[in-house]
């Protein structure tokens, strides 16, 4: 096989021009320090600046002079600092999207007299749904619980009984009727 052209692996400072280099190098560790002062990690602090590097080594060309590329790159850390703070907010916001949608879908145990169709519809789902609906709906398992005896996430638990509850409702709709509509509670099919 012929030798293709290869570009050897470089680091960053190879990456950035020259004259970008010698101005930021001297200045790691402040740039360092400064991060790490926004984000009191230092991990985190490093992989921003990292990605800052990153940034500088695509945009070097964009410098008009080296001797501002130090005020230069600190905006370009301030930038991605504030993306690192703007994505965690954005994970907890989703975090606690989820805790609410856990605990909505995660009812009580219904205490007035269900419907008797129910029960005999309830063993002519899949078995993952009708195990779902008796474990959550009727005997009060929480879908944690439910998820950790299945073997599934909590978030795949809840959509198991979301769909396990929307096929129970369309077969109990066929076989009830007008019954149906009011939920099957107190129910006076035969």
């Amino acid at each position: 096989m012929p030798e293709q052209n290869r570009t050897p692996r470089t680091g960053i400072k190879t990456l950035m021009a020259d004259p970008v280099t010698t101005a930021l190098a001297p200045h790691h560790e402040r740039f360092l320090r400064f991060v790490r002062s926004k984000v009191g990690s230092e991990s985190v602090a490093e992989d921003i600046l990292h990605s800052a590097y990153v940034k500088a080594a695509e945009r070097a060309a964009d410098l008009e002079s080296p001797e501002s590329a130090v005020a230069w790159f600190y905006r370009i850390l301030a930038t991605g600092t504030a993306d690192h703070f703007r994505g965690v907010s954005r994970e907890r916001r989703a975090v606690e999207a989820f805790e609410r949608e856990a605990h909505v879908a995660d009812p009580q145990p219904a205490s007035a007299t269900v419907c008797g169709c129910v029960s005999e519809v309830l063993p002519t789902l899949k078995p993952e749904y009708s195990e779902a609906i008796s474990s959550v709906d009727v005997h009060g398992v929480r879908v944690e619980q439910l998820a950790a005896a299945a073997g599934i996430t909590p978030n795949n638990a809840s959509v198991r009984l979301h769909r396990a509850r929307a096929a129970l409702r369309k077969r109990v709709e066929a076989v009830c009727g007008a019954c149906a509509e009011t939920g099957c509670v107190d129910c006076s099919c035969s």
